[in-house]
């Protein structure tokens, strides 16, 4: 969104007919909409400014539920932002350790700030790009004086209100459009003032769940964090927000429900074993926190590979840290004859996962020709040099 566009819609005019647009969702609705407020005689930056607000309201309805109608977002914004659901587990956090006002540096469109208001936290939210916290700014109003929002950068933050901070540096380029992932020596503020800070101060910072282990200081607590299936945070926690003994977490969610496995360490890995009737593959978090092997104990199960995480049992345990499958039985893994024994066995809907192998699933899918009403999970792993196809029901 240009400062053009955001001028048109702040009014009150614009903000009413923002509440009254419909549902944008496709290429189709957003022409439609287009057409009809040109042709009412409306500005080319306010037909924008609605058009694009109403199809990133539609989008921000995965990660802000209701709330996402009374929101304003810009699409980079919207991208990182963190869910309402998780937002909400960050602040509880700062609440339980005793941290009442918090600065939120690179506060985006103002999700986690969302968050810590909500808990009853003050908050003083800063962003370096001056549309963006004109967008918190607008979002967090509700909140009234329990909140500040200001355009700055977090290096030079006044610091002294705040009993502890959050941070989410800057890890894509420049915009609030497309754009696209820097390199962690190119992130603003730099990791070097990050972790300076971190040793002084109560912090909590979100990164990417990819950061290269070896960046982690000893002395945090590293929680990896996955929604709904996707990993899709790194959060390193400090000195009061870092519980004792914790120094690995793996934090999953699925809507409104968490889970949660921690350990003072990276777990120990299970030993290797053949196919039982049982097949597990962990949840991103776990794998990324390296806690399969605490998981696979609680399975009674050891893995298929020591270099792959695919875990096998006969025990009929499962978790909320892993998907768990029936297996049915091996087939051939080459293409030709595994095709006759999908379709000897009526297997139209398949449901393709692989790990250590170099496959497409769309592309084998293809040349598959699968045919009939049966459903099934195909796992396509190796074990060693051998490639292996497994034959599963999801439990």
């Amino acid at each position: 969104m240009e400062s053009s566009e955001l001028t048109a819609l702040l009014t009150a005019d614009g903000l009413r007919m923002l509440a009254g647009m419909p549902a944008v969702r496709t290429s189709d609705d957003v022409a439609r909409q287009v057409s009809a407020l040109r042709a009412a005689g409306h500005s080319p930056d306010l037909v924008s400014a609605l058009v694009g607000q109403a199809r990133l309201r539609t989008k921000a309805e995965a990660k802000f539920g209701d709330l996402a109608q009374r929101m304003l977002f810009t699409r980079a914004g919207l991208e990182q932002a963190t869910r309402m659901s998780i937002a909400s587990l960050h602040a509880g956090r700062f609440r339980a350790g005793g941290l009442t006002r918090v600065a939120d540096l690179g506060c985006g469109i103002g999700g986690d700030a969302l968050g810590f208001a909500g808990l009853g936290l003050s908050v003083d939210a800063v962003d370096a790009d001056e549309i963006t916290a004109a967008i918190a700014a607008y979002n967090l109003a509700s909140f009234g004086d329990a909140v500040t929002v200001a355009h700055g950068r977090a290096e030079a933050s006044d610091l002294t209100r705040a009993d502890g901070i959050w941070l989410d540096p800057a890890r894509r380029t420049p915009g609030r459009g497309e754009t696209s992932r820097t390199n962690a020596d190119e992130w603003s503020p730099s990791l070097d003032w990050v972790f300076d800070i971190a040793r002084r101060r109560p912090v909590g910072v979100k990164l990417g769940p990819g950061l290269d282990r070896d960046r982690i200081p000893d002395d945090v607590e590293a929680q990896w964090v996955s929604a709904d299936g996707s990993t899709v945070e790194l959060v390193l926690w400090t000195r009061e927000l870092a519980r004792p003994g914790v120094r690995r977490a793996a934090l999953v969610t699925r809507g409104e429900h968490a889970w949660e496995i921690t350990a003072g360490a990276d777990a120990e890995d299970a030993a290797p074993r053949e196919l039982g009737a049982y097949l597990h593959e962990p949840d991103g978090a776990v794998i990324r926190a390296r806690l399969i092997g605490d998981v696979a104990r609680s399975l009674e199960a050891g893995t298929l590979d020591p270099r792959i995480a695919y875990l096998t049992s006969d025990a009929a345990l499962t978790s909320p840290f892993v998907s768990s499958f029936r297996v049915r039985e091996e087939l051939p893994s080459d293409t030709k004859a595994l095709a006759r024994e999908l379709r000897s066995r009526a297997i139209g809907r398949l449901e393709i996962k692989k790990r250590g192998v170099d496959v497409d699933p769309a592309a084998l899918r293809t040349k598959l020709k699968l045919r009939g009403d049966a459903a099934a999970t195909l796992v396509l792993t190796r074990v060693g040099d051998t490639r292996r196809a497994i034959l599963a029901d999801r439990v």
